[in-house]
């Protein structure tokens, strides 16, 4: 059944703050596909030029080089923008544990700035990520938006004012928001390197050099790992949506299904070993839990479906299946 709604998308001009990452640039790629006119701003602190590979020629996209802690490189890339997908921060529990400093003048003083020239530009809609970490040490699953706990993390934190922001500025100069709470993303362009580096690429990256991957802790902690193609999709529903009731809310962005990491190893390993059977032999090793960590997590997704009508349609299976061939192309 074809989605008419995107049609929508067609000239309509948005900005992807963050759009040289992981997340971002598969949003940047989605939306000129759709023949949306896209801005994109990243200081490639975290995001990569190659990501931009795809699309940096198109005619409906312009790249501007700029930090969002600078308000006037946050004013030049939102000018003449209908809508703004911000994606831009410092993302990592360990990286905001180790340096909460920076973690804190990007997430939440360059959110501000965001805010502020999006607000001034009178944007129609500032859809955000939020994140899971949120929840903190609320044991209540599967998470539902309304029940949080307090934040394990400076991360976490950085996050939470996202949100208490994003209702002031609605309540106090009425520019409409929406925040996504992402569950654990990963997909194609998803970087395997650094200290920081996500947990899937970089478990795909050490099998294919044979290498043992590490999981902190015994390997029962589990997480809702979601595909990038769903988080496309709520970030375009929420563009979209003509529902009022939909607006000024944040929503989970999950597939609502729980996965050890025991288990996410496994998948990994019997996927690749289709691609090389030497990887059914590489062993795996455990190492100390990570401080801040939370041991669980499990999306409700019932107010994202009912109020914007989400539908994931990727669970971890097919997400790996679909992310596969990307993985062993770019990460050899």
């Amino acid at each position: 059944m074809i989605d008419h709604s995107v049609e929508k998308l067609k000239n309509a001009r948005i900005l992807v703050t963050g759009g040289a990452g992981f997340i971002g640039s598969n949003l940047c790629e989605y939306l000129l596909d759709k023949g949306a006119i896209v801005h994109c701003l990243d200081n490639f602190a975290t995001g990569h030029k190659k990501n931009l590979s795809a699309f940096i020629d198109h005619p409906n996209f312009t790249l501007f080089t700029g930090d969002i802690r600078n308000l006037e490189d946050c004013k030049l890339a939102v000018a003449s923008m209908e809508y703004v997908l911000h994606q831009a921060a410092l993302g990592s529990v360990p990286r905001s544990i180790n340096d909460p400093i920076t973690t804190n003048d990007v997430n939440v003083g360059g959110f501000l700035n965001m805010l502020t020239a999006a607000r001034d530009e009178h944007v129609k809609r500032f859809v955000y990520a939020a994140s899971s970490s949120t929840y903190g040490d609320s044991v209540t699953l599967p998470k539902e938006e309304a029940v949080i706990g307090k934040p394990l993390s400076p991360y976490a934190i950085t996050k939470y004012v996202n949100e208490l922001y994003a209702d002031v500025f609605h309540k106090t100069y009425g520019i409409d928001t929406i925040g996504l709470r992402y569950f654990n993303v990963f997909g194609r362009r998803q970087d395997p390197n650094g200290a920081y580096a996500a947990v899937i690429p970089k478990f795909v990256k050490q099998f294919i050099n044979h290498e043992s991957p590490v999981i902190n802790g015994d390997g029962s902690f589990s997480r809702d790992f979601t595909y990038i193609d769903n988080v496309i999709e709520m970030n375009v529903k929420s563009i979209l949506t003509e529902n009022p009731d939909a607006l000024n809310t944040v929503y989970n962005v999950a597939y609502g299904e729980r996965t050890t990491l025991k288990q996410l190893i496994e998948l990994l390993k019997n996927t690749l070993s289709q691609y090389d059977t030497a990887i059914k032999e590489v062993s795996i090793t455990h190492g100390p839990e990570r401080v801040g960590d939370v041991p669980h997590s499990l999306a409700s997704i019932q107010k994202a479906s009912s109020l914007v009508g989400y539908a994931p349609k990727y669970d971890l299976e097919k997400g790996i299946q679909e992310a596969m061939s990307w993985y062993w192309e770019h990460l050899k």
